[in-house]
């Protein structure tokens, strides 16, 4: 993509941010209370210095607003709209969590039907919740072998659409936690189709506009909308995101407003010069960045392949739900070793120095992004080697215990997991708003705490997502299914996590009162 690098150069916000946090002859009365790091604990000082403090600000005159950007904030948010390929761009403090949020807010309200995967994140959840929207839930297509969902298909929108032709949006993920691209052009025809817009939840591939290698930006094969993290894999601060717009199909000032009531009134510039430095940074040198970051991808996934008994996902010869991969998200396949996912991601974490950014039943997910190093790949494909050279070989009575290891780890269990989660998955895909209560009048309903095995065929009130699959299972608003529980009882079992829930031990459940 080519840029106008003069404009692109700049960094409005930055300039601005740190010619107020160095000015002298200046007395501060106003907000934050540590006064431009004058009152910052000395600890605070010893470990992070005093400049980033002296930055920490509010909206001075001279730093805009971003409630109504006519200055430096609304400078920032253009060029990172032509840098992200966007008619418009809004900064977002709170996280792409309020980005979705409040893209289902403008889009949603009570009783709007909205089209999404069953696999969202639980900002989502949170969206429908806030909106007071109906759920038309689509099954992802889904990878039996490694337990792993991928994206939903055109075909599953279609069929969705036509029976619930009402729907004002269809929001879907692109790419996923594991960098599965689904067919997110035909699915945007597909929604155009019937003139409504399609979100899309970009978390993870905000570098996609910047290398020809990478897939297509979600707003250039057709999305309406799209929230990025630009801290998760480019070079912004922790919670810094943006949300882009193209088309007519959004109603601009809803969204605005809905980013009003989600977006706090104080908000970070640290974090708003994140962003806009990092926009610099991309469209700029965004190529040969992404090109580097390339390269350390290709070479840890070419020597984590040929060490035995591993393997790495790579793009299938034909899936509807996995058009593309993002190759700089790499997911290794660790049961062949005959160890849980979990068990090798606390042995590379505790002892090899090698900490994954997704552990699941029978893989580990790694990001690897332009903050990586050649001695980062190094160390992650030894800590493989180490791995596999320490473990042994399958008993007959399906245990085993890795060399120089306490934790013993049951196997065959990956395997009956998987075959559980398969047949979980392959119940029909809930396209019907069948679930007793929205999950907005789930919320808001009274609510008892039941034992575990009291629970079924009540309505849950607990949104409670388990890894593997990292897929919610239960939803406030859902009918609480044997299968569900039992399900939930095998991946405890498995020493998987489950969040969500009330009770950390999964021994009570929460439910609506009836």
């Amino acid at each position: 993509m080519e840029f106008d690098i003069i404009s692109q150069a700049k960094t409005p916000i930055l300039e601005a941010l740190w010619q107020c946090a160095t000015r002298i002859n200046h007395a501060p009365f106003y907000t934050p209370g540590h006064k431009r790091g004058e009152g910052i604990t000395q600890q605070l000082v010893n470990y992070f210095g005093k400049a980033i403090f002296s930055a920490d600000l509010p909206e001075l005159p001279e730093l805009d607003n971003l409630f109504a950007p006519q200055g430096i904030i609304q400078e920032a948010q253009e060029l990172a709209a032509v840098a992200f390929g966007a008619e418009k761009t809004w900064f977002l403090v709170n996280g792409s969590t309020c980005g979705v949020e409040a893209a289902i807010l403008a889009t949603c309200g009570v009783g709007d039907k909205i089209i999404l995967p069953r696999n969202v994140h639980n900002s989502a959840i949170a969206g429908l919740i806030l909106s007071g929207a109906v759920p038309i839930f689509i099954a992802p297509a889904y990878d039996p072998v490694l337990d792993i969902a991928h994206s939903i298909t055109p075909e599953a929108v279609a069929a969705a659409l036509a029976e619930h032709p009402d729907a004002k949006a269809v929001l879907m993920i692109y790419p996923t936690y594991y960098g599965v691209c689904g067919d997110l052009s035909a699915i945007a025809a597909v929604v155009h189709r019937h003139n409504i817009p399609l979100l899309v939840d970009e978390a993870h591939g905000s570098h996609f506009a910047f290398h020809s290698e990478l897939p297509t930006p979600a707003l250039a094969s057709g999305a309406d909308l799209s929230i990025q993290s630009t801290h998760k894999v480019l070079g912004a601060l922790t919670q810094a995101s943006m949300l882009h717009v193209s088309g007519n199909r959004i109603d601009r000032d809803r969204l605005n407003k809905s980013l009003q009531l989600l977006q706090s009134t104080s908000p970070s510039y640290l974090l708003l010069a994140s962003l806009d430095a990092a926009r610099q940074q991309m469209a700029l040198y965004g190529e040969e960045l992404m090109a580097k970051t390339l390269r350390l991808a290709d070479e840890a996934r070419n020597r984590i392949s040929q060490i035995p008994d591993l393997s790495v996902l790579q793009l299938p010869a034909k899936s509807s739900g996995f058009v593309a991969l993002d190759k700089t998200r790499l997911t290794v396949t660790v049961s062949g070793l005959g160890i849980a996912g979990f068990e090798a991601d606390e042995i590379l974490h505790q002892e090899l120095g090698v900490t994954a950014e997704l552990p699941s039943l029978q893989n580990l997910t790694f990001i690897i992004s332009l903050g990586n190093t050649v001695a980062d790949i190094e160390r992650l494909v030894a800590g493989f080697a180490v791995l596999a050279e320490r473990s042994t070989q399958v008993s007959q009575n399906s245990k085993f215990k890795i060399q120089n290891f306490s934790t013993p780890v049951r196997v065959g269990l990956a395997n009956s997991l998987t075959a559980k989660a398969f047949s979980f998955w392959s119940k029909p895909a809930r396209t019907t708003p069948d679930s007793p209560l929205t999950p907005r009048e789930a919320f808001f309903a009274p609510t008892e705490t039941l034992p575990f095995h009291q629970t079924r065929d009540r309505i849950s009130a607990e949104l409670i997502c388990p890894y593997p699959p990292g897929i919610p299972i239960l939803m406030p608003g859902e009918i609480i299914t044997s299968e569900a529980l039992e399900y939930l009882q095998q991946i405890q079992a498995s020493d998987g996590y489950i969040t969500g829930c009330t009770n950390p031990s999964l021994t009570q459940l929460k439910v609506v009162k009836k």
